[in-house]
């Protein structure tokens, strides 16, 4: 990751302690301009008792940080345990994500409060108003992000998206291909969800399945309940799978392991994780050629090899390149090489995606503008899927599970 990175990263970070300060203000005075008879310093009791608790988690990996720099221990691992997660991870991500949606809603009101004040003489009325609105934003808000985490974690939706080409034969009319990415299997991502998954991939009956990688989350407790899963998946034509971030982090301390045992799980179960080759998928007398190229936080495919993948003198019916991030420098290739279809997964679909008119917001656009959906490259089409899994935080929020399906139409 570079600098600039980094850069980003702290800047979200100061903003977010900025919003929760505005954020805790900003109760204290609505809940008093609203309620007079409570007194003001009950009133900051109670904040203060809620902001505490909101922050146990950051309070927990300050503390865990200070153990770790003053022992000289390796790593700590958090507890793993129900009761750690809803007394100290959920209420921190669950209180954010009100917090900050609360903030972005509110400042729009705030914008259009601020013209009228300087038009309406009554400045009582006006800031009540505004205390209504923030109170009554953070009520909804209390309401939907708790009820939104829960359905987007027990959900999976099924995207159908349409490929048409030009000259395509007639035995690819029709063919089926489904992209999975990020099943992530873990402790959050259990074998409820991992099945649950896997039967929406099934119903679809595809001709070929690919996955965008990250099998895993960490540790290597799931890495053969993650290969199982996904190795009942039946496919015609096969199933495939290119290496993703987590694949290597199984062991911190030894990627090379990881990534090894996350391989040797996947072909035990049928489905191949290949690393920065092609494999040629044969229909009746059509060729689908499929690129799996390597591009994660651990290692990237060099120039020379991505152009040993790309030069070929046989013709293809259908060029498809499959990696795990979307990356400009990747997408530029692919486009340059003439390939179909870019496939990828890596983003989550923004794991955590702020209601906003007109726009969505997530921290996962401080990495790429290519968050979900499909982006058109020239003749190129670039398909993002939203995966299944989770990463850094054990929710997902406007972000519905995906299961994306591609239907090859001749033109």
């Amino acid at each position: 990751m570079t600098s600039l990175f980094f850069v980003k990263v702290l800047l979200i970070l100061i903003l977010l302690i900025a919003v929760e300060i505005y954020f805790f203000k900003k109760l204290v005075k609505s809940t008093h301009k609203l309620f007079p008879n409570f007194s003001v310093k009950k009133i900051r009791f109670w904040k203060n008792a809620l902001a505490i608790f909101i922050n146990l988690l950051p309070i927990f990996v300050i503390i865990s940080l200070a153990y770790l720099f003053i022992s000289g221990a390796r790593n700590l691992t958090p507890p793993q345990s129900i009761l750690f997660d809803y007394l100290v991870q959920y209420p921190f991500w669950i209180g954010a994500i009100i917090i900050g949606q609360v903030i972005l809603i509110f400042l729009i009101f705030k914008i259009f409060l601020f013209i009228i004040k300087r038009f309406n003489k009554d400045k009582i009325k006006v800031n009540k108003i505004e205390s209504i609105i923030f109170i009554g934003l953070l009520l909804i808000f209390v309401v939907y992000v708790p009820a939104r985490t829960i359905y987007d974690y027990n959900s999976v939706e099924v995207r159908k998206v349409v490929y048409q080409k030009k000259n395509l034969p007639n035995v690819l009319n029709g063919f089926k291909i489904v992209l999975i990415s990020d099943t992530q299997a873990d402790r959050y991502t259990d074998q409820k969800r991992l099945g649950n998954f896997i039967k929406k991939v099934n119903e679809l009956k595809p001709d070929l399945v690919l996955i965008g990688g990250d099998i895993i989350t960490s540790t290597p407790n799931y890495i053969k309940i993650g290969a199982e899963y996904l190795g009942k998946i039946k496919a015609k034509y096969g199933v495939f799978s290119c290496v993703g971030d987590h694949d290597n982090w199984a062991y911190r301390s030894d990627m090379k392991r990881s990534l090894r045992e996350v391989e040797q799980a996947m072909l035990s179960a049928g489905v191949p994780m290949i690393d920065d080759q092609n494999r040629i998928i044969k229909v009746d007398s059509s060729k689908i050629k499929v690129s799996f190229v390597k591009n994660t936080y651990v290692d990237k495919a060099p120039n020379g090899i991505l152009d040993t993948l790309a030069y070929d003198s046989t013709k293809y019916d259908l060029k498809i390149f499959l990696v795990h991030q979307p990356r400009q420098r990747l997408i530029d290739f692919a486009k340059r090489h003439k390939y179909d279809l870019y496939l990828c997964g890596h983003t989550h679909g923004g794991q955590m995606t702020f209601l906003f008119p007109f726009y969505n917001i997530s921290p996962t656009q401080i990495e790429t503008p290519y968050m979900r959906g499909n982006f058109k490259f020239g003749n190129l089409l670039m398909i993002v899927t939203r995966g299944l899994g989770m990463s850094v935080a054990p929710v997902r929020y406007n972000s519905t599970p995906e299961v994306t399906e591609i239907i090859l139409k001749r033109k």
